[in-house]
């Protein structure tokens, strides 16, 4: 399938599954909206996952890329789709998930994976707002010395959190935008 038709696909997919409208919704970043989207929908959906990691490894094939991962527990289901696929195609990426807090026992970590020192990671999240899920990601990665290569979000909605990636230095590629569908 070529990208065009796998992002018309994908958007056709969230359009179907995980777009609701009719709020008000409180969202993640505390902002209200008349729309939501459930992006869970979409990525425990079989056929949406396999689109979603297809679109991620080529948002990311001209990054040098050593992990893929973000914050529980919207990235979780992104990043494991993401790491078999890559595999699949014979490019492994290994996954990774940040807890929103340590660990109360065994490790006590916040990253459950062992990341190498110095290694260039790919932050992903399903739904982007204002950027703030990705960049506790990010701080969490940096805090044990990896470099966040980019963020890829699922979906962005367009309200800031380009800029912040931006600011932040940070590559940052949307498979979708809210302006991809009928909000009204």
């Amino acid at each position: 399938m070529p990208k065009g038709s796998q992002r018309d696909r994908l958007r056709d997919i969230v359009a179907t599954k995980s777009l609701k409208k009719g709020g008000p919704f409180t969202l993640a970043s505390g902002a209200v909206s008349n729309y939501y989207f459930n992006l869970k929908e979409t990525t425990l959906d079989p056929e949406g996952s396999l689109l979603i990691a297809d679109l991620i490894l080529q948002a990311l094939a001209d990054l040098p890329c050593d992990y893929v991962g973000g914050l529980e527990m919207g990235a979780v289901p992104i990043a494991a789709c993401v790491a078999m696929r890559s595999a699949q195609i014979g490019k492994p990426m290994p996954a990774f998930y940040v807890r929103k807090e340590v660990k109360g026992h065994g490790t006590k970590r916040r990253i459950d994976v062992d990341l190498r020192k110095g290694a260039r990671v790919a932050v992903v999240e399903d739904v982007t707002t204002s950027g703030g899920s990705a960049l506790v990601a990010i701080e969490a990665v940096r805090e044990i010395g990896c470099v966040p290569a980019a963020v890829v979000a699922v979906l962005d909605r367009e309200e800031g959190a380009s800029a912040k990636f931006a600011a932040a230095g940070i590559p940052f590629r949307a498979l979708l935008t809210a302006g991809d569908f009928d909000l009204g």
